[in-house]
């Protein structure tokens, strides 16, 4: 397990915490692998029923590390990582929450879009740059988010590139509840503890039902990988996403 990536196991919830502060929670392709490997111990864990995704106070995630976006950037393909953490994510099993205070940017948003209950502080921001960065969208968001946020707001966040503030993704969909910073986390395993104390296999058959088959995600995923590297072909994308590292990555 990276150091960057903790778990916790009580009342039912994995708890799975990003934490690397010092670099905004920024992910690192050993940090999708820790993940993954966390997801599938909760899959197989009878004591974890749901899954919460948790960052550190004032910033869920920054998204991709600048780092690796370069390396993406040289290779000319999207990481394996995160496309291994990202279908893990839409097919898991088991019900899935998060805790979100503060920054929740690119990836950070991505996977919201996968979890079944989203609870935000209220001074959060939500942002998927990928355009503006000559990226196309990530982890299935293409699909999912026109589905959850209607076709119109999806454009605004995803091509668009707006910031929304935790009110505007409450209306959006994106986001259950609002709450003072300080109640994120109390809240978000509040729901989390709640739901892990229904009969497990009403809850999964409910939630496979309302989701639907996810292979189409999966395959979505696919190709938004495949756009990626269709995408860095082109001189203006790849200046607009070195410009982009350079800048973050000081």
């Amino acid at each position: 397990m990276d150091e960057h990536i903790s778990i916790d196991v009580a009342e039912g919830v994995q708890t799975i915490r990003i934490d690397r502060p010092d670099r905004s929670n920024a992910f690192t392709a050993d940090m999708f692998d820790a993940c993954v490997e966390a997801i599938e111990l909760a899959e197989r864990d009878t004591a974890a029923r749901v899954i919460l995704f948790a960052g550190t106070p004032g910033v869920f995630t920054a998204g991709h590390d600048p780092d690796d976006l370069r390396s993406y950037a040289e290779s000319g393909n999207f990481g394996e990582s995160p496309i291994r953490f990202m279908k893990t994510l839409a097919t898991v099993d088991k019900p899935v929450v998060a805790a979100v205070d503060g920054l929740a940017h690119g990836v950070g948003t991505t996977i919201l879009f996968h979890c079944d209950f989203v609870v935000a502080s209220e001074w959060s921001v939500f942002a998927c740059p990928f355009a503006a960065l000559g990226l196309p969208p990530e982890g299935g968001t293409s699909l999912l988010a026109p589905y959850i946020m209607g076709y119109h707001r999806a454009f605004e966040l995803m091509v668009l590139g707006e910031q929304f503030d935790a009110q505007r993704a409450l209306t959006s969909g994106l986001v259950n509840r609002v709450v003072q910073p300080e109640e994120v986390g109390t809240v978000a395993f509040d729901y989390a503890r709640a739901l892990a104390a229904k009969p497990p296999q009403a809850v999964r058959m409910a939630r496979r039902l309302m989701r639907g088959e996810r292979q189409d995600v999966v395959v979505r995923i696919n190709q938004e990988a495949k756009g990626f590297g269709d995408l860095l072909r082109s001189p203006a994308a790849h200046d607009a996403l070195y410009a982009y590292v350079d800048r973050e990555g000081h």
